[in-house]
């Protein structure tokens, strides 16, 4: 089973009958949403997608076309989505100051740029925490690395799909390997692992201890077909698409469909410093196909309601085109749209100057979006956790809630 290293090696790890009384409690003392992050890696381009300044003359060539709400438009590269913009929500102004690939995907996972000494967890990882079940993973990421557990431990990190499309090796027992036998080595290493920790007591080796503990319980567990979408229709798979993040879009759903409360879905190039509108059209085809599918299923089989959709990525980019025809880091402006659990949707929120170069009216700050989306999916924002230091952490620093969205 194909397990990151830095798994095994973020800071904290629970005992596995600590783990699963901790989740059994949340479950039951908290309302449960499951949330879909697609994560635009690279930084999209939000003029050329959600944002559109046609006639400006950093607009580019593509075109805005009228989406199913009046006075909204989006690119004519997300056709199928504009005819879902009822189920929409475009933020168009939301601002930081982080420019940098790694600080900037450090922060639209957790909610907190980059600090010296503190490992922050991700947003995948604390729904895990607070609605993961014992025979999934909590938190799956597919097509993409998604972002550590920080310091709540090994068992909450993300559990990687690199290819939805080939699914996920060594999940069975080998063939020629009996029960009997399994369960006899299941019991000699639990019977090692125990000795070691005993004498070598640490994080790293608790971690590596919770994350086999989570396999083993993964390998017999009869929902582990869910990551096979090959068992879909092919009409269906056909429907979404045959890419890694389409395929992944399926993914998804049939994984929020088996009780897994946090999956992200990777589509990755969007650093566009050239070449910007080939690239955009392309990438935004694949988007528009994966994302409307994935919505349409969601409603169809009474999920949407009971699942936040959120597609955001890096930053956005410059106005400017520059010399090879791309557009540059541009974290002051750019889009994050959400959809589904019960959000006001329909709408517009914020606003950008006519080169989508400046917020000019309602600016969202990372804090404001994160402090809405713990809301919706049932996390505490105000929770306060201790660092190995002792040093507190806040689940989200600052912000306010986005009243537009959640009334």
């Amino acid at each position: 089973m194909e397990f990151s290293r830095r798994q095994l090696l973020v800071m904290g790890a629970g005992s596995a009958l600590g783990l699963a009384l901790s989740r059994r409690a949340s479950a039951q003392t908290t309302r449960r949403r499951a949330c879909i992050l697609l994560y635009m890696e690279g930084g999209p381009s939000h003029i050329d997608t959600w944002d559109p300044k046609p006639g400006s003359a950093t607009g580019g060539p593509f075109k805005a076309v009228s989406t199913t709400v009046d006075g909204i438009q989006i690119s004519e590269h997300l056709p199928q989505l504009s005819a879902r913009m009822k189920d929409l929500a475009i933020i168009r102004s939301v601002t930081s100051r982080e420019g940098n690939h790694d600080r900037a995907r450090y922060l639209m996972h957790t909610g907190h740029s980059p600090q010296g000494g503190v490992d922050h967890p991700s947003l995948g990882a604390l729904v895990a925490q607070l609605h993961g079940t014992n025979e999934l993973p909590g938190y799956v990421s597919i097509a993409g690395p998604g972002e550590d557990a920080g310091i709540l431990g090994a068992a909450w990190a993300p559990f990687p799909v690199r290819n939805p499309l080939k699914g996920v090796k060594n999940l069975r027992p080998p063939e020629n390997v009996d029960q009997k036998r399994f369960t006899s080595r299941l019991a000699l290493w639990r019977g090692m692992q125990d000795r070691f920790i005993s004498r070598h007591q640490g994080v790293v080796a608790l971690g590596q201890k919770a994350v086999t503990e989570q396999a083993i319980a993964m390998m017999q567990s009869r929902r582990s077909d869910v990551f096979d979408v090959m068992q879909e229709p092919e009409v269906t798979r056909l429907r979404y698409g045959e890419t890694p993040f389409q395929s992944g879009c399926l993914l998804a759903r049939r994984l929020v469909e088996a009780g897994v409360p946090f999956v992200e879905v990777t589509l990755r190039g969007w650093d566009t410093h050239k070449d910007n509108f080939a690239t955009v059209e392309r990438l935004s085809t694949e988007l528009d196909r994966g994302m409307t599918s994935l919505l349409d299923d969601l409603k169809a089989r009474g999920l949407l309601g009971s699942t936040l959709v959120v597609c955001m990525g890096d930053f956005g980019r410059t106005p400017k085109i520059n010399d090879n025809g791309g557009r540059d880091h541009h974290p002051r402006a750019s889009s994050v749209v959400l959809a589904g659990a019960g959000i006001r949707s329909g709408q517009v929120i914020g606003s950008t100057d006519d080169d989508g170069d400046q917020v000019t009216s309602r600016p969202v700050t990372v804090s404001d979006l994160f402090r809405t989306v713990d809301g919706i999916v049932g996390l505490n924002a105000d929770e306060v956790r201790t660092a190995p230091s002792g040093r507190p952490i806040n689940t989200v620093d600052g912000g306010t809630r986005i009243q537009e969205l959640i009334g």
